[in-house]
């Protein structure tokens, strides 16, 4: 577990944080609010399982910003994946936690929709494992409002993405699991 959460972090430090992915992650890294858990589901709803718990727990620890959930066991197809992603959100609704938590999402071969699979802004969601991040929304609410022209973050990256190619996040993201 330690090797996967290592792996996470240094993703989150030499993508996130460095390519200014999401300009929120450099204080919350800072502040070491982010919690890091990995689970060992395989199956969708063993999977939502631990978000909810996950949830509950972020619920309970005002201390604790922002969850990052890995499944480096399971959902290694990007598809089975979207699937999960549909449930974990309809699971948000029937719990309550809509309007509490969003669901970002990464995965290692993620793949935008209407996108093609060599495209390098799909890097802006690529991540050692299949992972949901678990976002606070009034503190995105928060971040977003405090942010000038906030719009321009999705475009940044993908612009970002584009000038750097495919090859460097490929490495980038390679380097994560095994650094030098």
């Amino acid at each position: 577990m330690n090797a996967q959460i290592n792996a996470m972090q240094r993703w989150v430090s030499a993508v996130i944080v460095k390519y200014n992915f999401c300009p929120f992650a450099r204080k919350e890294v800072e502040e070491n609010r982010i919690h890091y858990c990995v689970s060992e589901s395989t199956t969708h709803d063993d999977a939502v399982m631990d978000m909810l718990e996950q949830c509950a727990q972020l619920t309970s620890d005002p201390d604790r910003e922002t969850t990052l959930l890995m499944f480096p066991n399971g959902f290694a197809l990007f598809d089975d994946f979207v699937d999960l992603i549909d449930l974990a959100n309809t699971m948000l609704r029937i719990q309550n936690y809509e309007g509490v938590f969003q669901i970002a999402t990464f995965h290692p071969d993620y793949v935008f929709a209407d996108s093609d699979d060599n495209d390098p802004a799909n890097y802006t969601n690529r991540a050692p494992f299949p992972t949901l991040h678990l976002i606070r929304e009034a503190s995105m609410s928060q971040a977003l409002a405090t942010y000038d022209d906030p719009e321009s973050i999705p475009q940044n990256n993908i612009k970002l993405a584009h000038r750097k190619g495919k090859a460097f996040w490929q490495q980038l993201l390679n380097s994560c699991h095994h650094p030098q």
